[in-house]
């Protein structure tokens, strides 16, 4: 049957079919198994038939199985575009110097959204077939458009109800202009919010300056407030690894228990923005990184084991696709890749970009992945464009060079944005690849964690099966 391998030591090979089964085998195993040298009885050939990698001769079962799983795997295409990010300003009150956005000073509202391109932002979301979309708003500080928010919440719900789709709304903010009007209103409507939470007060302030220097202060009250308001499952934090960061994840997981939130995303700083013209990507290489996040993972398994529920979300989404067949919502890890088809983003101005990292480009004067502009365009013109269909046709990573014969492929994404930005071509060469060198590295520990049983990998399956 098709296999792909991936050596991890001179005498063990991972081993993985087309829908991503894994099986690990000592070198003698392998060669067997290349050999066909397998007998039924003989333990190999039970296990190798299980995972789908050997057949009898003729038998079409197994090859129609992978198709089916395969199909599943990529039912995301079917409900093509469901996350739609509107851009509401590029005012903001923080200066952190890792933004991926070009920020505006607070006084700047010529950056701020109207009303009508609002309305043309939603109707071209409620054009999309999904039947359930999420909204999220993003700035900037998008609080500081508050009535803007307000206004598209409303219409959005109009517009849901005739067009019967579910519409789920999320406001990106750093909760420092938080109040009761707003929570009051988020409360009528539903709506979740989610936040950046660095680490401890020292650490979070440094990376997410404003004035007063009370940074997380502010963030640490807001989510206190809105898991009392609202409740504690209305409220995700996002952090960013700078370089800062990296010798003190535990000290930045047990923030997250002491705030009482449900699981951390440990994300690596992205190579967009200010991250850039501040020069705080430098150094930053993808061995330190995963030196953080194997630490980090293994502070998590331990409060896990002492009774304390808490996932790492990245490893959450990789073990659904490592044991799973379950489409998952999270664009990065989609092949083909999610950009335009899996989410859109409307910037302030109209603009429409395939993905919120294309709009970070494009502020920093690249253009490549802008579709359109709102008025001008429809949903059907703008996920039909030449422009997107280049974009999205190369990230096929059953096809792309590298990936093709890698034994992790089934559970990557690509990262079209990121490769275009790194090495100037959407594809990327894999070897090159920060993206892919973590991805590889998170899922060798999660792979092996696995492998080796016992208390570690319960921890990691019950994150799959919550």
């Amino acid at each position: 049957m098709p296999i792909r391998f991936e050596r991890l030591s001179p005498e063990r090979v991972i081993v993985a079919n087309t829908v991503g089964d894994i099986l690990v085998l000592t070198q003698v195993e392998f060669e067997r198994l290349i050999a066909l040298d397998l007998r039924p009885g003989d333990g190999l050939y039970e296990r190798a038939t299980e995972r789908l990698l050997v057949a009898r001769e003729g038998a079409r079962a197994p090859l129609q199985l992978l198709a089916l799983r395969l199909r599943s795997r990529m039912a995301f295409l079917r409900d093509a575009t469901a996350l739609h990010i509107l851009v509401v300003t590029l005012r903001c009150e923080h200066s952190c110097p890792y933004c991926q956005v070009s920020r505006r000073n607070t006084g700047a509202e010529r950056y701020d959204m109207s009303e009508e391109t609002a309305l043309l932002a939603l109707e071209v979301a409620m054009s999309s077939p999904a039947k359930a979309i999420k909204l999220e708003f993003q700035g900037g500080e998008p609080l500081l458009n508050f009535p803007l928010i307000a206004f598209a919440v409303e219409a959005a719900t109009r517009m849901a109800e005739v067009k019967g789709k579910a519409v789920e709304f999320v406001i990106a903010t750093n909760l420092a202009l938080l109040d009761d009007k707003i929570l009051t209103f988020c409360q009528n409507h539903h709506i979740h919010l989610s936040t950046s939470l660095d680490g401890p007060a020292d650490l979070h302030n440094r990376n997410r300056p404003r004035p007063g220097g009370n940074s997380h202060a502010l963030a640490a009250a807001g989510i206190q407030r809105v898991q009392e308001f609202l409740g504690r499952d209305r409220i995700g934090a996002l952090m960013t690894t700078t370089d800062a960061s990296l010798d003190r994840v535990e000290e930045i997981i047990e923030e997250y228990v002491r705030l009482g939130l449900d699981g951390i995303f440990l994300r690596p700083l992205s190579p967009y923005g200010f991250a850039m013209k501040t020069r705080w990507y430098d150094g930053y290489d993808s061995d330190r990184w995963l030196t953080f996040y194997e630490r980090g993972l293994r502070h998590i398994l331990d409060l896990n084991h002492r009774g304390i529920r808490f996932p790492e979300f990245y490893a959450s989404l990789l073990l659904q696709r490592i044991l799973t067949d379950q489409p998952i919502g999270y664009v990065d890890l989609r092949s083909p890749a999610g950009i335009g088809i899996g989410a859109l983003v409307y910037n302030y101005d109209g603009k429409v970009f395939a993905s919120d990292e294309g709009r970070m480009l494009a502020e920093m004067g690249d253009q490549t992945f802008e579709l359109g502009t709102l008025g001008k365009t429809d949903y059907a013109s703008l996920v039909t464009s030449e422009r997107l269909i280049d974009l999205v046709g190369g990230t096929l990573s059953q096809t792309s060079p590298e990936c093709r014969s890698c034994a992790y492929e089934a559970h990557c994404g690509a990262d079209p944005v990121y490769h275009h930005a790194t090495q100037g071509d959407a594809v990327g060469i894999k070897p090159l690849s920060g993206f892919c060198s973590r991805q590889k590295g998170i899922l060798r520990i999660l792979i092996e964690t696995l492998e080796r049983g016992g208390r570690d990998a319960a921890v990691l399956r019950s994150w799959v099966s919550r």
